[in-house]
């Protein structure tokens, strides 16, 4: 084992402060990470404030992990000292369920193992994630990152925000011809924006705020929707092929599923504190409309996403701050204050 410098919390009323913590020197199959970068996700919020039950103290967050190789083990082939990588949501999964067969290790069926908060033969006895300096991570849960070195802090939330709202896309095989919607311009949901118009699709923005109509359409919104507005909302009727929503609080859903056309869908990829209302059976089954759900990604679809995101110029919009500003971060993160993702430098862990 060996020490790196962290910031973390012991309880869910706590700051966050320095810690020394302990990593497994890199086995024949890991691959030992210094950390540049790591995105703050909401998640990360929820885990660290004990908002989601079963948070194990201390915490470490951070799912978000950009950074350079800086030890192989001996059996590594595709990753070498000073590649530049990353790491996303999961550092293991059971490797032998149809799910993970199919490369689709976050719906394994004996559970991954998340970069924190997870199970681990490690000390403390669950994984300690990316505010840190350094983290050892086996192999196959490593990422190639082909973007240049000026965006490396812009590609942090990908790992997380990226593949989020790129997979989705994806499996539902979004591109041209299709008109597209995104419900919520935040963390997720700008990120689905820029995704979705670079695949080739007619992309409308929804937001509650008319104020925020300017910033949508330069993400790469074709239009924008305050939905709000009752005429706005009405004028779209039955014209969705498909609807993103990144939205995690409860709300609505009917007001969506009504845009959507005969065997549209909206996918949900935000988890709210209460249930949503039940939606209308009616509005589905009258338009063999379909509300389904989506996961992050698998292993082998994050990089797909990280080569896509490398070969279009996509990034996240970020705010960069110090580790001793993850507090303040988290404030204005509760307040929805960020356009539209922290990333930490962790250069400043020392």
């Amino acid at each position: 084992m060996s020490s790196t410098l962290a910031r973390g919390t012991h309880a869910a009323d706590k700051p966050f402060e320095a810690l020394t913590i302990e990593r497994r020197e890199p086995g024949p199959k890991d691959v030992q990470i210094d950390i540049a970068y790591c995105g703050i996700c909401h998640s990360d919020f929820h885990t660290a404030r004990s908002e989601w039950a079963g948070t194990l103290y201390p915490c470490v967050p951070g799912h978000e992990i950009v950074g350079k190789v800086s030890a192989v083990g001996s059996d590594v082939k595709n990753f070498k000292v000073g590649d530049t990588v990353g790491v996303g949501c999961m550092v293991d999964s059971c490797k032998h369920c149809p799910a993970c067969d199919e490369g689709l290790e976050q719906y394994c069926q004996n559970g991954f193992v998340g970069t924190y908060n997870g199970a681990t033969k490690d000390a403390p006895g669950h994984t300690l994630g990316g505010y840190a300096q350094r983290i050892v991570v086996d192999q196959d849960f490593v990422l190639k990152v082909k973007h240049p070195e000026e965006q490396l802090a812009a590609v942090a939330p990908l790992l997380c925000a990226g593949i989020t709202t790129y997979s989705p896309l994806r499996h539902w095989k979004v591109g041209p011809g299709q008109k597209v919607g995104v419900v919520g311009i935040g963390g997720l949901g700008h990120m689905g924006v820029k995704i979705a118009h670079a695949m080739g699709a007619h992309v409308v923005a929804f937001t509650t705020s008319d104020s925020k109509r300017q910033a949508a359409l330069d993400l790469g919104a074709d239009e924008v929707i305050v939905s709000r507005n009752p005429d706005e909302m009405k004028a779209h009727a039955n014209s969705f092929d498909f609807i993103l929503n990144t939205v995690a609080a409860s709300h609505n859903l009917d007001a969506y599923t009504s845009l959507l056309k005969r065997d549209g869908t909206m996918v949900l990829v935000g988890v709210p504190e209460h249930p949503h209302p039940s939606p209308n059976i009616g509005v589905l089954i009258f338009g063999r409309r379909s509300i389904a759900g989506s996961l992050i990604g698998g292993i082998k679809e994050t990089q797909e996403m990280l080569d896509f995101c490398a070969e279009h110029g996509i990034v996240a919009d970020i705010e960069m701050v110090s580790a001793d500003e993850i507090d303040n971060a988290y404030e204005r993160m509760a307040r929805s204050d960020v356009k539209y993702r922290f990333v930490i430098d962790n250069a400043t862990m020392g």
